[in-house]
């Protein structure tokens, strides 16, 4: 053989053994080393994994009635993944899915398309990545026609799934405090990935806002997952295996129904009623609380809506109209969240104070029409004099001449517009120990905290101002000009005093904070945890709605307690003072009109009105309220704004709650003997809940 023949040979056979030797090589690393990782990817490539929704938990009053259930319904989703593979986009198949659910593929193409600041609604805001639901009341034949013919409809899934209704039991709505659900975000899903939380899946619809969103993570559950086998073209040809969802826990709330019910009535007809007699009223609240506990009974705000908007998607019409003011912004809780002067029914604040800063409780203090309080008089309500008073008087008749007195002499003794190094400041140190100007703590999300205004936060304010006060001393308001020239005038005077000594904490800012006015805020729960204080003996207590959670089969999660309560700077008898003053103000004070004929021989109620005065709108009316008198239970407060007098409009509304609530003048008693279960009530297997047994002493 040619020595060059047999050299090539050689090397032929080196190349070849080594090519082999290669060969087995990889086929040791894939069969032997990643031989079980390659057998899951070729799984993988004929197991699909599909996330099955956990059925959410309810939320329910306290005595078992549901606020929010669920409804089974047929859902058809799109999974805009499959679609976007397709040579055309997918609209062949929304143009047969369309002609399938009666309606456009325009219509189709809006509801999968993916919100953002320059797609309006319909749109979707959950993740791109998980099937989009564009129809939850299908009928049964159309979605076993999808079923039935899947490769028609690739891409498309027709399955049964739980909805979130609202049945409004007894008629009431309670939207801003149930809250709502939307899809979750990829950006809410990568963050808590990150974040190492867990349970959280594409399919998950989570709480918005109110009870839904404070207890998320007990109504969500944990959605399971099913392994589906699929041929070549994606066809389902049987399952795998399955890990079954865990449904989510119930949520029992302190809520009444019936009075829930009632104080949405009660204000609505408030509202009603101002705007019948010419005033632009444009919203209310009302609070009813356990003034022992601190547990809310009701909640209630106007405007509202019907929180079943939000089922199914929500057109951006009906989006802006929940946002706008076109219909006065029903979103917000006006209960936790709207901020006004409470005018005299701040007053029990001032009394404590001025106690404590050394004034006789049982003192007599005269009520002239008008008080000197530096260089301006304030004046009483229409400028009325009521003569030489004590404090149960002063109260009853809500004397603001006296309070001006109080507020202007403490500034005085802290120096007035030249500040000691420490004043005392006893107003604005009793309001905050009232709770005023901080949260309650409500678990509620979105609560707003107030304000208190005092040196330091009218400092704040004018360097915040300022820039823009000092433009308008000087060009003045032109636009206000052409139509009033008179407000334009006195707007201008304002901001040329602000723009000069905007900062100073004058007298006229302490005698206005005295009654409740000036720039005072608070929320109606705020100062019905105020009026718990008082009815208790001094605990303030923190507001609760979640009452406790339970599991689907009955079983008790967890009960949810208040933090225990702080307690008031104050002298038991000086608030058994100011009790016994406002038991006189609906019997023959300044509510006394609107409880005329009231049952007070089966519940004596007490409270204070207050009417707000607003530059440029009309008067803000308050109630609050507490009874039984002798022993206190309940707190009721209701607010009107834009409405009127407190005693006109706040105080009827409040008696209607209080005759709701005990049956008086022939209602039927929403809570018979004033008593609320002590009770939780029974959540069966077959779903359906059982009332409580018992109630409370």
């Amino acid at each position: 053989m040619n020595p060059k023949t047999h050299s090539r040979l050689v090397i032929l056979h080196i190349v070849v053994v080594a090519m082999l030797l290669v060969l087995l090589g990889r086929l040791w690393n894939l069969q032997v080393v990643n031989g079980e990782h390659y057998r899951q990817v070729a799984a993988q490539n004929r197991i699909r994994d599909i996330v099955v929704p956990a059925v959410r938990g309810m939320i329910l009053d306290v005595h078992g009635r549901p606020l929010v259930r669920n409804r089974t319904a047929l859902v058809v989703s799109v999974d805009k993944t499959v679609l976007s593979r397709m040579d055309d986009g997918g609209r062949a198949v929304l143009t047969r899915l369309a002609e399938t659910l009666g309606t456009t593929r325009e219509d189709l193409e809006k509801r999968i398309r993916l919100c953002s600041p320059t797609v309006k609604r319909p749109c979707w805001p959950g993740s791109p990545y998980q099937p989009i639901p564009v129809d939850d009341r299908v009928d049964p034949k159309k979605a076993l026609q999808i079923m039935e013919r899947a490769e028609d409809y690739p891409g498309v899934i027709a399955q049964v799934q739980a909805v979130r209704e609202y049945p409004r039991p007894e008629g009431s709505s309670a939207a801003q405090t149930l809250g709502y659900l939307q899809p979750i975000t990829q950006e809410e899903l990568d963050k808590r990935r990150n974040l190492k939380v867990t349970g959280y899946s594409q399919v998950d619809l989570i709480g918005r806002d109110g009870l839904e969103a404070t207890y998320d993570a007990d109504l969500r559950g944990e959605p399971g997952v099913r392994k589906v086998l699929v041929d070549s073209q994606g066809r389902v040809t049987g399952t795998a295996g399955e890990q079954p969802p865990v449904p989510g826990s119930s949520l029992v709330t302190s809520l009444d129904a019936k009075v829930q019910a009632a104080a949405e009535k009660a204000i609505e007809g408030a509202v009603r009623k101002a705007r019948a007699a010419g005033s632009k009223a444009d919203s209310a609240a009302a609070v009813v609380m356990d003034a022992r506990t601190g547990r809310v009974v009701a909640l209630a705000s106007y405007p509202t809506y019907d929180p079943s908007v939000w089922i199914g998607g929500i057109s951006q019409a009906e989006y802006d109209a929940l946002l706008g003011k076109s219909r006065g912004q029903p979103l917000i809780s006006r209960a936790i969240q709207g901020l006004f002067p409470p005018a005299s029914t701040f007053k029990i604040s001032s009394v404590a104070a001025a106690v404590h800063d050394g004034y006789d409780l049982h003192g007599i203090y005269p009520c002239p029409g008008s008080y000197q309080v530096g260089n301006r008089a304030f004046r009483n309500f229409e400028g009325q004099a009521h003569g030489n008073m004590n404090l149960h008087r002063a109260l009853v008749v809500s004397c603001d001449t006296i309070f001006y007195k109080f507020a202007y002499e403490a500034w005085l003794r802290d120096g007035g517009t030249r500040p000691v190094k420490n004043p005392k400041d006893p107003m604005q140190a009793m309001a905050r120990n009232f709770g005023f100007g901080s949260r309650t703590g409500i678990d509620l999300p979105g609560e707003a905290a107030g304000r208190i205004p005092d040196r330091t936060w009218k400092r704040e304010y004018w360097e915040a101002t300022k820039d823009d006060t000092c433009k308008a001393a000087k060009t003045g308001y032109p636009e206000v000009a052409r139509t009033d020239p008179a407000r334009a005038a006195y707007l201008k005077a304002i901001a040329v005093e602000h723009c000069a000594e905007g900062y100073v904490w004058r007298p006229g800012d302490a005698a206005n904070f005295s009654i409740g006015q000036g720039d005072v805020l608070v929320t109606p729960l705020q100062l019905a945890r105020a009026y718990a204080a008082l009815a208790n003996g001094g605990k303030l207590v923190v507001p609760r709605v979640g009452l406790a959670v339970i599991r689907p089969d009955g079983t008790l999660v967890r009960r949810i307690d208040p933090p225990e309560p702080k307690e008031l700077p104050v002298d038991g008898k000086v608030l058994a003072y100011i009790r016994r003053a406002l038991a006189d103000v609906p019997k023959t004070g300044t509510a006394a009109g609107a409880f005329n004929g009231f049952e007070f021989d089966k519940v004596e109620v007490a409270g204070k009105t207050g009417t707000a005065e607003v530059y440029g709108k009309g008067d803000t009316a308050w109630f609050a309220s507490f009874g039984p008198v002798d022993k206190p239970r309940f707190v009721v407060v209701a607010m009107v704004s834009q409405s009127g007098t407190g005693g006109t409009y706040a105080a009827p509304a409040v008696r209607e709650i209080w005759e709701a609530m005990y049956g008086l003048n022939g209602k039927k008693a929403a809570l018979p003997g004033g008593r609320l279960p002590d009770r939780l009530p029974k959540l069966r297997e077959d779903g359906t809940v059982g009332a409580p047994e018992g109630t409370a002493p």
